[in-house]
């Protein structure tokens, strides 16, 4: 079963794209007019029409209702997982509107599949790209999306829930079995970083997995080049990339092998750093190469002031809805420290740092 939160004013193509993706299952519709009943451990779709400013006050109404039920121990969406059908009248927003409710539902314990976004902007240009592999129509490309996004859903959920609910139940007690791995990547200095500072109170609770950690260092790579698509899918299927070095010895690999990436982000500018966003930027080669949907990413990151949310944001865009990485529930910790030192001086940060690794070793 399938519970669709839906737009209270969807439009013909939204609600075409909802007729694909759903296949004739059988489904039960939330909107914001509803009670929503209970959704935790359950498969979800949102379905989301954007108005001219693009916004859907129908979802945030209903994401505003959710979050009031948080009063209770387990979260409203705890064990959840979803996608997510969106609609925009132009061509803006509909990225950064799905990162919002990406955001709030993830903070309440939902999960989401790798590509858990279709996008239908006003004229469907936005699949053009999409023409390259698919020799069809643009609106047909969108259905044939939103079937498969369907189908991933629904498959996640029927060999995964059972699983889930065993996970989500495991002690803190309990010691995790040895095999999984962990890669860490960071930008940053460790005499000074207050966001390195919170990874080591996390990773000591982790002593129990492999753990890799690769330090981007300055000019050791070079950002993504913009080489057409023939030619990113050449050097892929060559297991390299146009500039190589240490992007494809070291930092591929790890990928690869990595069951879980840790992304150590501390907060520049409301943005994640230029060497980190460099990393990112160069994984289309093996994005092209092999499939991330298996691969879940954590982040961990620190705030001189205010605005984690931002880089939190910008991680979903860039890697579950563009790169295909998987979600976990509450997948980032973030905390506020500007001086160096003042992460260790916030109250219950050890606590937090260690619920954090319990949330990491309930994925693995």
């Amino acid at each position: 079963m399938i519970y669709l939160i839906k737009s209270t004013n969807p439009s013909k193509q939204l609600n075409r794209m909802i007729a694909y993706a759903m296949q004739n299952r059988s489904y039960i519709e939330i909107n914001s007019n509803t009670e929503a009943p209970n959704l935790r451990h359950k498969k979800i779709l949102f379905a989301i029409e954007l108005d001219e400013i693009g916004i859907d006050f129908s979802m945030l109404k209903i994401m505003k209702k959710l979050n009031c039920n948080t009063f209770s121990s387990i979260s409203p969406l705890h064990g959840s997982v979803a996608g997510i059908l969106i609609h925009s009248k132009n061509e803006l927003y509909t990225k950064s509107f799905c990162s919002q409710i990406i955001f709030l539902a993830n903070s309440l314990g939902c999960r989401f599949i790798g590509h858990p976004m279709v996008e239908a902007t006003g004229d469907l240009t936005n699949f053009l790209t999409w023409q390259k592999r698919y020799d069809i129509s643009l609106a047909d490309i969108c259905y044939k999306i939103s079937t498969k996004l369907g189908e991933r859903l629904n498959a996640f959920l029927e060999t995964n829930q059972c699983a889930d609910k065993e996970m989500f139940s495991l002690s803190p007690h309990k010691a995790p079995k040895k095999g999984p791995s962990i890669l860490a990547l960071h930008a940053s200095n460790r005499d000074t970083s207050n966001t390195l500072t919170l990874w080591n109170m996390v990773k000591k609770h982790l002593s129990n997995y492999e753990i890799e950690e690769l330090h981007v260092e300055n000019g050791t790579i070079y950002d993504c080049n913009g080489c057409p698509f023939k030619v990113c899918l050449h050097y892929s299927k060559q297991e390299g990339c146009f500039y190589c070095g240490k992007i494809t010895t070291e930092v591929f690999p790890a990928i690869e092998k990595a069951d879980i990436v840790i992304w150590i982000c501390p907060n520049y500018n409301d943005s994640v750093s230029a060497n980190l966003m460099s990393v990112v930027n160069r994984l289309t080669a093996l994005y092209k190469k092999i499939s991330l949907y298996d691969k879940s990413i954590f982040a961990i990151i620190v705030s001189g002031n205010s605005g984690s949310d931002s880089v939190a944001k910008q991680l979903i865009s860039a890697l579950n809805i563009n790169k295909g990485f998987q979600l976990p529930p509450n997948f980032a910790l973030m905390e506020t420290a500007n001086d160096f030192g003042a992460i260790l001086r916030i109250k219950n940060v050890e606590d937090r740092a260690k619920q954090f690794a319990e949330n990491i070793q309930r994925k693995l």
